[in-house]
This record gives structure tokens, sequence and C-alpha cells, in this order.
């Protein structure tokens, strides 16, 4: 009741400040009119007028109205700068104080609703850094000042404490602002806006962000930095630990600038992608393609025939395409670049300082001026009662147990329902498997849109994958000589149990960045799922950066070689300048057959952001190559600025599609819209022309009717025919239209 009954007032009053068009006198023209009555009351009624603008200030403060910008210009205009700035301390540190405990008191679930994004992020800065935080939000105002009252209250940070540090934090800003406005006061002639006074007060006002935030980064450092000792001279620029992707392109960067860079790597070079994911998967899916087209080769007009292999062969070949990429990361190419490579295990031990455990059993260390851990991410096994009697396999595992088998496993499990289990599952399947895909969501592929994954699924079955979606792996149990799995599933509201048979299980449910070993846990530096980065790649220590699967969001290869190079110009330059990460636009393309490749937004993640759009569709069952080739299957779907030819995403289902994508990423990119990419030639006949169809789909539907509608009566007109005639039959079909693409929009 009490919360009403405070609500209702809080409600009244803002509806009245605004029914009443008060806000009026809280602009900088109202300020210039009233400015010589304010002095007025001010001489005659000094006290008076002081309190009355104090509680106006503490009452526009802590009901979040606008107007307090203005106000503090007043106050420094009528009060001057000492008692103005004295002022308007204590009245503005007051009123966030009350906004605080309302909100605190009753605002938690409509604001946790409004700005639950924003609040995650300031709960984790109270979290790591406390009042310090606080104080950072105030002295550089990132976040509006009205809403960091209403966020924190809903943080346990103590009200005393949000007091003192808010009153600190706003005071230097409050200064600028007070000076500003006793300079306002001061003009009295348009000769007087170039005073020196009044230019000094307002570059103040631009400058100040950007200086307090250049005090908060030295105090930042002395206080992460305190207790270490840093060296007078430096061995080395650059030190990186890891020689997967962000590592080998980071220690490129590096060498190619003439920095001094060591590359650390304790195992093999070319890190995950090479030696267990990208190279060998993709391998793997070429021979099961071609084994898959021998089966079908009635589509192309030859005789289908079962194929006949050896499995040792097709693992072998893995291995072989892995030997031949290898040259390309390896220790003698990237010192042939200028780039010291070390095989051992990097530790950090101070800021400035990596020991390394040689694989031949030395220790060396290093002083550098910047570290780079790019240490990647290993397969996440599940905690399955019984998986290590029964044994599994991983992607680190795989291509190495199953080269040694003569013949396919007969019978193959394969836990996960994402784009490395569908890939893995499907490449099985063709080549003989028996595959069973457990996958404990309701759907296959779960980030992309439902029919995408409908269309995965019908993929997976049609090469002899059993999908089972809605299905929990609850444990593993050894019977004599079988192997057996039981799921756990609901079958109309009755949990039910089912039992599988395996020769192998493969886990494909995930990856986890590897975050233990090299010293971050020593220095303090916080790892979550990934090791925690501000924008620019930077850990708890400026100098200490991270990139790739360890440092997430995403987990491909590509973007770890594009994290590879902010994270390498930050280090080596970003006392100069400094470069935040883009994630904008991330294109990933899935290899099944028919690929599924995505940039931006899908229709799923729109609608739960509430992102409006319009969907411009073309079916690649229409597309002459495709139907040329026999894959005439699949789609380009486009998410749009509803009206605009703008971008927001892009889904392609069909062969080729991660090549297709790129048109789509570099548009996106370079801010590039369909119009553009319609206006652009494309070689017939080839499957690209789907990009160009799917834009053309778009401007159909966003052909000006009523226009086209006087351009037919001038045809008719033309051919001396009287224009009446089509005119309602074309009136008509724009009607149609309109309706068509009012039906598309969300």
């Amino acid at each position: 009741m009490k919360k009403i009954i405070l609500l209702s007032v809080l409600a009244t009053v803002i509806a009245a400040f605004f029914a009443f068009d008060l806000n009026q006198y809280l602009t900088l023209e109202g300020l210039k009119a009233s400015q010589q009555q304010l002095e007025t009351w001010q001489t005659e009624s000094p006290l008076m007028t002081t309190l009355v603008f104090f509680l106006v200030y503490v009452a526009v403060t802590a009901l979040s109205l606008p107007g307090a910008t203005i106000m503090t210009l007043a106050i420094g205009a009528v009060f001057g700068l000492f008692w103005g700035l004295v002022l308007v301390s204590f009245a503005s540190t007051v009123g966030a104080t009350l906004a605080f405990l309302v909100a605190r008191f009753v605002l938690k679930d409509s604001v946790q609703a409004k700005f639950g994004d924003r609040l995650a992020a300031i709960n984790q800065g109270v979290e790591r850094e406390g009042a310090f935080y606080l104080f950072t939000l105030r002295l550089v105002p990132v976040v509006p000042f009205f809403l960091i009252n209403l966020l924190m209250g809903l943080t346990p940070i103590k009200t005393r404490t949000f007091y003192w540090v808010s009153q600190l934090g706003m005071l230097p800003g409050t200064l600028v602002y007070v000076n500003a406005g006793t300079q306002l006061g001061q003009l009295d002639s348009l000769a007087g806006i170039l005073s020196p006074g009044i230019i000094f007060s307002f570059v103040l006002l631009g400058i100040f962000p950007i200086l307090a935030k250049k005090l908060l980064d030295q105090i930042k450092k002395r206080r992460v930095y305190q207790g270490y000792e840093k060296p007078t001279h430096f061995d080395r620029n650059l030190v990186v630990i890891g020689g997967g992707a962000a590592g080998l392109v980071s220690a490129y960067i590096a060498a190619a600038v003439k920095a001094k860079v060591t590359l650390i790597e304790a195992h093999k070079m070319g890190g995950d992608c090479l030696n267990y994911g990208c190279v060998p998967s993709k391998a793997l899916i070429k021979s099961a393609k071609v084994a898959q087209q021998m089966k079908e080769a009635e589509h192309y007009g030859l005789e289908s025939v079962q194929p006949k292999f050896s499995f040792r062969k097709v693992m072998q070949r893995i291995h072989d395409v892995i030997a031949k990429v290898e040259p390309h990361d390896s220790v003698e190419r990237y010192t042939s670049l200028g780039v010291e490579v070390l095989q051992g295990y990097g530790k950090v031990i101070d800021p400035w300082t990596v020991e390394i455990q040689l694989n031949d059993g030395g220790v060396q260390r290093l002083t550098t001026r910047s570290i780079i851990i790019a240490a990647g991410a290993q397969p996440f096994v599940p905690p399955i009662p019984g998986i290590e009697d029964t044994g599994y396999l991983t992607s680190d595992t795989l291509w190495a147990e199953l080269a040694k088998e003569e013949d396919i496993p007969e019978r193959m499990v394969l836990l996960g329902g994402g784009p490395i289990g569908c890939e893995l599952a499907q490449s099985f399947g063709r080549l003989g498997a028996n595959v069973i895909q457990v996958e404990r969501n309701p759907r296959v592929m779960m980030k992309e849109d439902p029919e995408v994954s409908e269309l995965a699924q019908q993929a997976l079955e049609k090469s002899g994958v059993t999908v089972l979606t809605n299905h929990d792996a609850v444990r593993c149990e050894l019977r004599g000589d079988d192997k057996v799995l039981i799921l756990s599933y609901d079958d109309n509201g009755v949990q039910k149990e089912k039992e599988v048979i395996f020769d192998r299980l493969i886990c494909a449910v995930g990856r986890t960045a590897r975050l233990t070993g090299y010293g971050l846990e020593d220095l303090g530096i916080e790892t979550e799922r990934t090791v925690v980065t501000n924008d620019y790649l930077e850990t708890l220590f400026p100098n200490i950066y991270a990139a790739g699967d360890v440092a997430g969001p995403y987990q491909f290869t590509h973007t770890a070689a594009h994290q590879a190079w902010y994270a390498s110009v930050n280090a080596l330059f970003g006392e100069w300048k400094k470069f935040k990460a883009d994630y904008s636009v991330i294109p990933w393309t899935t290899f099944i057959d028919p690929e599924v490749a995505r940039v931006g937004l899908s229709e799923s993640e729109a609608k739960e952001k509430g992102i409006a759009y319009e969907v411009t569709r073309y079916g690649i069952d229409d597309l002459d190559r495709a139907i040329a080739d026999s894959s005439a299957e699949g789609f380009v779907k486009v998410l749009t600025v509803p009206g605009k030819d703008k971008i927001l995403g892009v889904t392609i289902v069909g062969t080729h599609a991660g090549d297709l994508l790129a048109e789509f990423v570099l548009a996106m990119k370079q801010g590039l819209g369909l119009n553009k990419i319609l206006g652009t030639i494309h070689t017939y006949p080839t499957l690209a022309e789907a990009n160009k169809y799917a834009a053309g789909e778009w401007k159909k539907a966003h052909a000006p009717e009523k226009l086209l509608i006087w351009v037919e009566k001038y045809h008719n007109w033309k051919r001396g025919k009287k224009p009446e005639a089509g005119v309602v039959e074309a009136e008509k079909q724009a009607a149609e239209q309109t309706e068509k693409q009012a039906e598309k929009q969300v």
C-alpha cells in the first residue's frame, strides 16, 4: 500500500510538471528570459532564494525531470562560482540519493524490466570495483546521471557510500557547469560571446570528460600495478601465449611492424582449427559428400553405385590434408617472418614477466611490455555417470583414434545438436555408420530460425542419421561387451528412459576456454566462462590482453584472427591510440549439406529483441544454376529495416551458402543496401545470382505502385488509347500489392 501511495504521489507531481508546462522555465531560453528577475530575488531575499533553488533542484533530480543542467547554469549565474558550487553539489547529491532510495524501495521490478541490460553491466562493475565503479560513472558520464541513480538503487551498495561517492564524483563536473553559468550571467551583449571567460568555460565543458577519463585511467593503472615493480628495460615488445589462429595472427602483425615478439606454443602449431577442428572436419565432409553423390548418381543421369572404400584410407586422407596445411602455420614459417617461437608452456609471473617451461626441460624468463593470452578452448565433456568407463571421443581425440580403425564403427552415438555435432553426424552417416544424434533441446541448431533447424534435421535424416531431440543423456553402462547409453525423455508428461547400444560415443556439446595454467588466477585476472576483458580486449592489467576462444564471445577461427588485430595493435600502440573490437558484422557457416550460413540478425533474434524488420525471401529451387547442378534446394532470407533496403541480417541455406554469404557480409560492413546488390552484375549462370534475385524480390515488393499507375496512363496515351481503360485494374493491383507489403511488416 505504501508503495502504491508513493508511486501515485510521484506520478501526480511529474504529470503536473508537464501539464502546467513548467519545463519551459528549465530551458536556456527560459533562463535568459528570467535571469534579471532571479538576480533581483537573490539580492532582495538571498536566504529564501537559496532555499527555493535548493528545494527545486532536489525535486528535479529526485524525480529525474529534465532541466538539471539548465538549473546548474542558472545557479552559477545567480550565486556565483563558490556558493553556486556548494548549493548544486549538495542539492544534486540529496536529490540523487532520494531517487536512489525510491528505486530501491518501489521501482525494482519496473526498472529491472526496462533497463535490464544496463543493470547487468552495472552490477558486474559494482561487484568488481565497488565504490570506485560508481565514482567512475559519476566522473565520466557514459551513463545518464538519472539512470545511475535508479540502477544503483537495485545494487547492494550502501546508501551512505552512494551519497559520499556521488558527491565527490559529481563535484568536478558541477564545477565546470557552474563556472559556465557564471560566464552566462556576465553576458550582456553579442560581443561578449567571444570573451575569453566564456570560450574557456565551454572548452572545459567539451574536454572535461576526456580529461576525467585520462585521470581515471591513470588512477586505475596505479591501483592494479601496485605492489609490482616495472622493469626499466624489456626483453620483448610482445609475448604471445598460444599458437592457434589468434596467437599466430597477433605474432605475425607484431613482427610485420618490426616489434620484437615471442610466440609460445606447448603442443601443435596451428591450434585446434588445423589439428582437430576446421581442417580435418572439412576433409571428412568432402569424402562423405563424394560417397553420397555416388549413391545418388541417378540425379545426374548416371548409374547409382554403393561406394566401396577403406575407412582407414579416408582417415589417412584427413591426416594428409592436415600435413599439407601444416607448413602454413609451422615454426619454420613464423621464424622466417621474424617471430621467435618457443615450444613450451608459458606462465605469467607478473604483469611484465613470462616464464616458459620449455618442452626440452629448460626454463626461460622474458620481460615484455605487453602480453596476449591466446590459449584457445577445449571440448567440454558432460559429467555423465559411467562415461569414463565406456569411453568417449572428442574433436581432440577422434581423428587419431578412428584412424586406427579398419572399418567405420557400425554403431555411433553423437552427443550434441550444434554445428559441430551436425557436421560429424551427417558425415559418418553418409559413410555408412548407424548414427544416433542426441540433442537435449527441442531442435538441432538452436541458434538458427526454426525453419532452418527443420531443414537441417531433414538433411541429417536423409543422410541416415537418427535424430533424437528432447533427449537427455543420463548415464553410460557396460553390459558384457556392450556399451549402453541411457537416455531420458518426456512422453506426454511421463518421464521415460531409452537404451542405445554403441561402439563409439562422440561428445560434441561445446567447447570451454582454457583458463588455468597461465598464471591468470595468481594475478587476480578475472575469468568466468572466458577471460574477462574490456572493449579493447584488455584484462585487469592494461598491458595484458586476451584474444580468440579464450576471450569469447565467439568461437570461430575467423573471429579469433579478427580479435588478434585489435589485441596486437592495442598492445603495441595503445598508449597513443586504442581500438575497440568490432563485432558488428560476424558471419558463420555450418558445413552440413546443404550448408547453413548467416550474418547479422536471424528472424528469431529480431523478434526476441523487439527489432522491427521486413523479410525478403528467394527460393534457390528457382535458380537456373542450382537446377542444372541438381542442388535446387534452400533459400536466401534477408531481414531489412521496414521500408528501407538496409540489411539487418541474412540467412542462406543451400549449396555453397558460406561462399554466397560473403557478398552480404561486405554489404553490411560497408553500409551498402539491397539496391546496390541489385545494381551489380552477377555472372550467369552462377549460384551468386541468388543474392541478386533476393534483392530483386525486395525491389518488387517496394515498387512505387502509384507512380506506375501514371506511367501506364502515359503508355496508353502514347498508343492513342484512353487512359481510363486500365486504370481501375492497375489501382486494384496496387492496392493488393500494398496489402501484401503490409503483411510482411512486423
